[in-house]
């Protein structure tokens, strides 16, 4: 027998129409956000119109946004006016949202007015992810990564980039005012020599004029600066930043995540404007065991989060961090005579070099609100005879001197730890990445599509949620989640 499958006759008219409900698999994603959105408590998490209001005109159901939001991040769909179209379109939303059909002004303002919420949603899904037994509990790692803001980069300035801008602006001025006098003394209106393209005096006047109104910007923005005290200045999304990325620098935010070592699992997310890791520590980790449930807990993290601070403050709470050291942290004209090479003795208050010389403690300085000591012993180094090896200097009274932090027992105990279990670092790379790839890459998210960090943080939330979902599908498929998700909606109420 030849020929093809036979297709449907568009034109046939059916006795009894096909339910929409016919055309979604009892293992599509789409019944998990469905089951997902109705087992949340839209009024407590924040949302506006939890409830209907009884006059008025009827305004569209959160629910149904918000599981059109959860499609779209689901399937690399964030623009708006895009979710608007698939409302017309594709059978699964409009499955998901029973025929309704919002208009993308409507979808932008729910996801802008509710950034908050979003964040509570994103938690409410680790509780499920807790249900399914999805967390290993014991190792989460924490990484952070930037994504770009609604701000090109031209709309980004330093103090000095602006002071060299108003030079080079004042320099132009000069040379116009040059060729506007060399006009005058010619007595040439038609036509300026020596500037081609410029058709007469009056096209110079008007380039000054120009530069004028951008040396009244540039000035005002620079005396912006000096004012706030702050480093640089963004004006399409003020509270975006310019940040280091492998390309060099772009304009934007730092999204640091805490992920589960058992499956990947992001159990804890957050953007922030800081432009290094280092505060993140602590809070990301705190939040991690505060989401995980857990008194105990192992956190691993990369160079760019060791902080003498932040580690106390994850020991103190009952953590364990593990944070290698940053290379080049050590300073000395031989790795013989490293700062690790020095052995601190704490009944003696004391440092013994290499050699065996003691160096007792010399001062004590605050520098950034932590207490530093000071170790060094001026004598014995004038006598060594390995003291330009140690020190790097050839004059015999720059000795060695040994800073010691208020920290400095914690960060020894982490590298202690570190050094016991070398893998464990290895393991940060695999597990951290594994989600951020997929959230830059394969969902195309390495962007922002709103400005302000509290709106941000909901989209991230929206961005991490999405990779959530997709990744408890894969591991426990539709049928367990929806089991999982059908136990948290309440009991119908007796007829």
């Amino acid at each position: 027998m030849s020929g093809y499958i036979p297709v449907m006759d568009r034109t046939q008219i059916t006795l009894l129409p096909d339910a929409i409900d016919d055309y979604i698999e009892a293992d599509n994603p789409v019944r998990v956000i469905d089951a997902f959105v109705a087992a949340l408590d839209m009024e407590a998490l924040g949302f506006q119109r939890a409830a209907p209001a009884d006059v008025g005109r009827p305004g569209y159901d959160p629910r149904v946004l918000l599981k059109l939001y959860l499609y779209g991040y689901l399937n690399r769909l964030r623009s708006s006016r895009r979710l608007e179209r698939e409302t017309h379109r594709s059978v699964e939303v409009i499955w998901l949202l029973g025929r309704a059909r919002p208009d993308h002004k409507t979808i932008s303002d729910f996801r802008a007015l509710h950034a908050k919420a979003l964040k509570g949603v994103f938690r409410e899904f680790t509780l499920v992810c807790q249900r399914l037994e999805l967390f290993g509990k014991q190792l989460v790692g924490i990484d952070g990564s930037k994504l770009r803001a609604v701000n090109a980069k031209a709309e980004s300035f330093t103090p000095r980039e602006l002071r060299r801008h108003l030079q080079r602006i004042d320099s132009r001025v000069k040379e116009y005012l040059a060729t506007l006098e060399a006009a005058d003394r010619a007595d040439d209106a038609a036509g300026v020599p020596g500037m081609p393209g410029m058709p007469g005096v009056g096209a110079v006047q008007a380039k000054l004029a120009q530069l004028e109104a951008r040396r009244t910007e540039y000035a005002a923005l620079l005396a912006q600066l000096e004012v706030s005290g702050e480093s640089q200045l963004t004006r399409t999304d003020p509270e975006s930043r310019r940040m280091k990325v492998k390309q060099g620098t772009e304009v934007c935010y730092n999204a640091p995540i805490a992920v589960d070592a058992a499956h990947h699992l992001i159990v804890a997310a957050d953007v922030t404007n800081e432009v290094t890791d280092v505060p993140q520590l602590a809070p990301m980790a705190a939040a991690a065991q505060a989401a995980l449930g857990v008194e105990h807990l192992e956190v691993v993290a990369d160079r760019g989060y060791h902080n003498g601070g932040r580690v106390a403050q994850c020991v103190a709470a009952g953590m364990t961090p593990l944070v290698p050291k940053p290379s080049g942290a050590t300073r000395a004209a031989s790795p013989e005579f490293a700062k690790e090479r020095f052995t601190y003795l704490a009944a003696d208050d004391a440092y013994r070099c290499p050699v065996g010389a003691m160096l007792p403690l010399q001062f004590e300085t605050t520098e950034r609100g932590e207490v530093q000591r000071y170790y060094a012993n001026a004598a014995a180094c004038a006598a060594c005879p390995l003291r330009t090896a140690c020190t790097g200097q050839r004059d015999p009274a720059h000795g060695r001197r040994i800073k010691r932090g208020m920290h400095e027992a914690q960060l020894e105990a982490m590298a202690a730890a570190l050094a016991a279990r070398p893998a464990v670092h290895r393991v940060r790379k695999g597990l951290v990445e594994h989600p951020f790839g997929t959230i830059k890459r394969s969902d195309d998210a390495s962007y922002f599509v709103l400005r302000g960090l509290a709106k941000v943080r909901g989209e991230f939330s929206l961005m991490a949620l999405a990779y959530n979902l997709r990744r408890a599908i894969n591991v426990r498929g539709v049928p367990a989640i929806l089991t999982a998700l059908a136990s948290a909606l309440p009991s119908p109420a007796p007829a």
